[in-house]
């Protein structure tokens, strides 16, 4: 699959586009742009940083809202993680929040296992990070982002301690937690 196909841009570079319009938009323009310059990267590294950001809208997604903090996040680690540029990075956690929002059920499963067979014990680790950062972007885990965590470390076959001991470092946004101390 070609990063054009995940963005859901079938349509080549210079093809005409039916849009009525005689000229195109520069915000198109750009986006096209963009989407040509992640198209020349390796089909690898394009389906690691896919999947990667599609995983971190998963779990942004699991209380079935995605707050501008979480998108933020997102596309700041993908910037970071990725090594994409800023523009990049922005269409990119767009494509993977829509992705994960329209068929999360249906793919969530599948994206992780092929981020499992592409990562390192290492990078898994570290996207664990990522996933908890996002998920505290907003000043709370909730439980259901806890349990979505909970699903993509077993997918990752990382251990319940990996789990543990990067969550514990999360701990003051842990939603449970907070419920408990206030009553």
């Amino acid at each position: 699959m070609s990063i054009r196909d995940w963005l859901g841009l079938g349509q080549s570079i210079g093809e005409p586009v039916e849009t009525g319009a005689e000229d195109s938009s520069p915000q198109i323009d750009t986006v096209r742009k963009i989407v040509e310059e992640l198209e020349g990267l390796d089909e690898e590294r394009a389906r690691y940083i896919a999947s990667f950001a599609y995983i971190l809208g998963r779990v942004a997604n699991a209380d079935m809202d995605i707050s501008d903090e979480e998108t933020q996040a997102m596309e700041r680690i993908v910037v970071e993680q990725g090594g994409l540029p800023e523009e990049q990075a922005v269409i990119v956690v767009h494509m993977a929040k829509t992705h994960s929002q329209l068929f999360g059920s249906t793919d969530n499963y599948l994206v992780t296992r092929e981020y499992d067979q592409m990562a390192t014990r290492e990078e898994k680790l570290a996207l664990l990070d990522c996933l908890l950062a996002v998920s505290a972007s907003d000043e709370s885990i909730s439980s259901e982002e806890n349990v979505e965590m909970r699903k993509i470390v077993e997918e990752l076959h990382l251990s319940r301690q990996d789990f543990i001991s990067a969550r514990s470092r999360y701990r003051e946004h842990l939603e449970i937690l907070k419920e408990r101390n206030e009553s």
